[in-house]
């Protein structure tokens, strides 16, 4: 059995060393342009070039997201940028959903393998077959499908054409990201990656509501009630596959995509991790596979709206997995990283990111293993003083701890 990659999303270069670091097989991130997701930092020509041989050097690839719609006045920046990935960059693979664009990329990054974006709502083996044909070596299939039809499709095309599909992170409520909320209410197009959002605005105000019907129907009415949350009619809860590992691997998907480029580097490693654990756990040995609800628990940890499971075992008509809250569940808070362990005084060197306080009881976060409690014991400072909390951004620490921590292990709240 060919065992899926986890592919963890990175919106700067900090957050693709987590992932890196947390067990991602792969990653895939942006541009400073013709990338979905402009609210994340992105990277730099000189960063693009410095991340993807960091990754190789880690065994790690790297896929860049070329997945907007561009209009005509943006088209003909394409070539330049496609021969700076071909010829510099030199990632794995380009994500794209533009027929036009994939048309460039053929032509200006002819090494370079193509993977069709989610954008381009491939739903059926004949559209999958038809984009293998052009040259796609990897579909990422929309996230309307079930798991049954998955299967399906897996049965129906050529074994070297590679399945990727979206595991875990938030959805939109319209068609694999195809919306034009955002262009209506804020001018903002959502389809060249610059989405304000609006799905997630609360909408009303104390005890309003709003009927609507249309005009030759006035018996059938849509009401939008408030409740005591509030009023969140187009918020999709937030997906998660983890107590699925198994239907995910037998429907044959080859790559566990994780959403989130805008989210937090502790995200991404909380993430990673938790997937990563549990897949390796299930191809060990698959027939005494039983999951561990400690990774559940992991996950929500991190900052997320209500989970549900997607569409994976439900149709779009029939559960429309709209948030009860719209807001995001608070996360636990990221108290620092570890720099460093030295052996012989038995300290470990930390970076503050959140304020730490000596003798605080927080929880270790490592690769591979669960986490385990830690106490803030003996805190200093760069001068070797004793202090009783660490509250600076980026302050740099250290702490007595007799079990060796590691570069990037993570420390939290408790």
């Amino acid at each position: 059995m060919k065992r899926p990659e986890i592919l963890s999303p990175a919106g700067n270069f900090e957050k693709m060393k987590f992932a890196i670091l947390y067990g991602a097989d792969a990653v895939y991130l942006a541009g400073t342009m013709f990338g979905m997701r402009t609210a994340s930092d992105n990277f730099t020509r000189e960063e693009l070039i410095e991340a993807v041989k960091y990754a190789h050097e880690h065994g790690v690839k790297v896929y860049v997201t070329v997945n907007v719609l561009p209009h005509e006045d943006e088209i003909h920046l394409l070539p330049d940028y496609l021969k700076f990935l071909e010829n510099e960059a030199k990632p794995d693979a380009l994500i794209i959903s533009d027929l036009g664009v994939f048309s460039l990329a053929k032509q200006y990054s002819p090494s370079i393998e193509l993977h069709v974006s989610t954008q381009a709502s491939t739903v059926n083996s004949e559209a999958c077959k038809m984009w293998h044909s052009l040259g796609a070596t990897r579909i990422v299939l929309a996230r309307e499908l079930r798991l049954s039809e998955i299967r399906k499709i897996r049965d129906a095309i050529p074994p070297e054409l590679e399945l990727e599909a979206f595991v875990h992170g938030a959805m939109c409520v319209s068609y694999s990201g195809r919306c034009l909320l955002s262009n209506f209410f804020s001018g903002r197009d959502s389809n060249r990656g610059n989405c304000s959002q609006p799905c997630r605005w609360e909408y009303f105000d104390k005890e309003q509501y709003a009927e609507i019907f249309e005009k030759k129907r006035p018996e059938e009415i849509v009401s939008l009630v408030q409740n005591e949350r509030g009023t969140f009619m187009f918020s999709s809860k937030d997906m998660c596959m983890i107590g699925h590992i198994p239907e995910l691997v037998n429907a044959g998907i080859d790559s566990f995509k994780i959403e989130g480029r805008v989210k937090s580097a502790y995200y991404t490693a909380v993430t990673a991790n938790a997937y990563k654990t549990e897949l390796l756990r299930y191809m060990e040995n698959p027939d005494s596979y039983v999951f561990d609800e400690s990774f559940m628990r992991e996950l929500e940890c991190v900052s997320h709206r209500e989970y549900g499971t997607g569409y994976f075992f439900d149709e779009p008509q029939e559960t429309a997995q709209i948030t009860k809250d719209g807001g995001y569940i608070r996360d636990k808070a990221f108290i620092a990283t570890v720099e460093s362990y030295d052996e012989k005084t038995k300290r470990a060197t930390l970076i503050q990111r959140n304020k730490a306080l000596c003798d605080e009881v927080c929880e270790l976060v490592s690769p591979g293993v669960k986490t385990r409690d830690i106490i803030l014991k003996a805190m200093k400072n760069e001068d070797g003083e004793d202090i009783e909390s660490c509250p600076h951004p980026q302050m740099r620490f250290s702490i007595e701890v007799h079990e060796p921590l590691k570069f990037g292990d993570i420390i939290r709240g408790k």
